[in-house]
């Protein structure tokens, strides 16, 4: 998905571009950890819960958290692009058994793609190959939920638009040369999450359950960059 949008963006961006302007395509790997949050719904057949969760990332873990952004730089130093993270989140065993269900994870990505605006700093610090930058994105959670109801023979797994989402972003590049870059960033992303839990398929009539909540995830990545 993040690689299909990296390209897609990246083609977008070269034919809005004027030919002063810069593209800049980045990749990168990191650590990120999931907030506790507030999760209540309703189980398929009807049956209502409210608590608060506990989450973990595994960033480490197959599938690895990674990420990819395409940004269009003008002449102001200001940037204009898409970003995709493939984020993770793992309910904890408390938290499973509370509410009847033997899996419950974000874990073939919990998505977030936004349109960010990105503002940069070249030389600030005097010195020509390192520049600091920030940027906010707005955009829509994509997450790949896996969601096991004790007794069930169905499985909700597979890709859900759960809201919208928003991230902000900091972080210091070095520059290589004129094209090649490593970057370090600190990023923190919320998004705001309805998921639907399918109902058990050999009860006849069985209404779909609904699991809503707000993740906050906090990441350090690195990565690399290539600009055009």
């Amino acid at each position: 998905m993040l690689k299909t949008l990296t390209t897609s963006a990246a083609a977008i961006l070269l034919l809005a571009a004027p030919a002063a302007a810069e593209v800049e395509l980045s990749l990168y790997l990191g650590v990120q950890s999931v907030d506790e949050s507030t999760g209540s719904g309703t189980m398929p057949g009807g049956a209502a819960f409210s608590r608060k969760f506990s989450w973990e990332g595994n960033p480490l873990e197959n599938p690895y958290y990674y990420g990819a952004r395409a940004t269009w730089w003008t002449q102001s130093n200001i940037g204009f692009g898409l970003e995709g993270t493939h984020a993770k989140a793992y309910a904890s065993d408390a938290d499973m058994a509370a509410i009847g269900v033997s899996r419950l994870e974000l874990s073939d990505g919990h998505n977030i793609i936004t349109a960010n605006v990105l503002k940069r700093w070249p030389e600030a610090f005097g010195a020509t190959r390192w520049t600091p930058y920030v940027g906010a994105g707005l955009g829509v959670a994509i997450p790949h939920a896996d969601v096991q109801v004790i007794g069930s023979t169905g499985r909700t797994f597979g890709y859900e638009m759960t809201g919208l989402a928003a991230r902000g972003i900091a972080g210091m590049k070095y520059g290589i040369n004129d094209r090649w870059a490593v970057f370090g960033e600190y990023q923190v992303t919320w998004s705001d999450n309805d998921i639907t839990i399918d109902p058990d398929p050999t009860i006849p009539g069985q209404t779909p359950g609904k699991l809503s909540t707000s993740l906050v995830t906090h990441a350090v990545n690195f990565g690399i960059s290539y600009s055009f």
